[in-house]
């Protein structure tokens, strides 16, 4: 019976068309590493938008604050969506990347397969993820902006004047009630003007790294982990700003603070620096550090660990990359 099961699986294994593979592996893989990371994720996103409650407080001080009044779940709120966004998120980002690659390879014979390929194949699978699932992350932003008193202090749960989301599913709903369409895409311009640099950046960044790596330690986990980690860092630097605008705007309508209507990403630029000056536009940036270490190294292993399961060879192993346009074709490694 074990000997059948174990057949059946390999059957199926084998049987998986490449594309499955890289949505399989680079799902699991950022559903982990998102998890792993939520408490910091959440004070970031609290540093970014209640800047008043929450930067005076600093790190720990924010911890101590939602473990008091929301208790442990309280680091987790919003992590329900934000899960449910970065699986396809991660997914989509992977494949289309490796997408990307082999369809430049293909298109422009000749082209160099160097750090510039991953730079605009990273950058087009970026936005392409986003496009598809800027909506689950609008609702992660707006869940974890909430901030729910605890009812032991007796004090009262939402401030009156914010709206209240019981859940994923609400928040979805109450959205496209209140604006359809367009409102569940508030704020996604920035998101594309900033993953657009991230995504290729980092791909670029990692590629430039690794390329220097001699070809025996190319391989070695801690080596891509020390690069990933690196080229994350950089990519997050250049683009951060573009981040904090992004969230602002997803939040506009919650804050009981806003005087005025923010139109769009230079309109919200300005507020931004008019208000609170050119600091804020990196409000959160030394959190988000330590989340992106921890987050690139569980991703990274999650994903060798999936590529090993569904037996995806490295580039290395695949020999010439790109030449066939097969679903079967052997797949290229994505670095993200």
């Amino acid at each position: 019976m074990a000997k059948q099961r174990d057949e059946f699986y390999d059957g199926v294994i084998e049987g998986m068309p490449l594309f499955a593979k890289e949505l399989i592996a680079g799902g699991v893989a950022g559903g982990f590493a998102k998890s792993a990371v939520a408490p910091l994720e959440r004070i970031k996103i609290l540093f970014q938008t209640r800047q008043a409650e929450y930067r005076s407080l600093g790190l720990i001080g924010s911890f101590m604050k939602i473990a008091k009044t929301e208790g442990p779940l309280g680091f987790f709120r919003g992590n329900g969506a934000s899960v449910a966004r970065i699986v396809p998120y991660a997914a989509l980002h992977y494949m289309a990347y490796e997408e990307y690659r082999r369809w430049i390879i293909q298109g422009i014979p000749g082209v160099d397969k160097g750090p510039i390929l991953d730079l605009v194949a990273g950058s087009f699978a970026g936005g392409t993820a986003v496009l598809f699932t800027y909506p689950l992350d609008l609702v992660r932003t707006k869940l974890a902006y909430q901030v729910v008193e605890s009812q032991k202090l007796n004090i009262q749960r939402l401030v009156t004047d914010e709206q209240v989301y019981k859940g994923i599913k609400d928040c979805f709903s109450k959205t496209y009630k209140e604006a359809g369409i367009k409102g569940l895409y508030r704020g996604v311009a920035p998101s594309l003007y900033g993953i657009f640099p991230y995504a290729g950046l980092k791909f670029y960044f990692y590629e430039k790294m690794k390329s220097h790596v001699p070809k025996e330690q190319k391989n070695d986990i801690a080596i891509k982990l020390a690069c990933g980690s690196v080229a994350g860092l950089l990519g997050q630097t250049f683009t951060y700003p573009l981040d904090v605008v992004r969230r602002q705007m997803q939040v506009q309508r919650l804050s009981a603070s806003t005087s005025h209507e923010m139109k769009g990403t230079v309109d919200t630029l300005v507020m931004i620096l008019q208000t609170h000056g050119w600091k804020q536009l990196f409000s959160g940036l030394s959190l988000n550090y330590l989340k992106v270490v921890p987050s690139v190294a569980i991703g990274f292993t999650v994903y060798d660990m999936m590529k090993a399961y569904l037996r995806v060879p490295s580039r290395d192993d695949a020999g010439v990359e790109g030449v066939t346009s097969s679903r079967n074709s052997q797949p290229s490694t994505l670095h993200s």
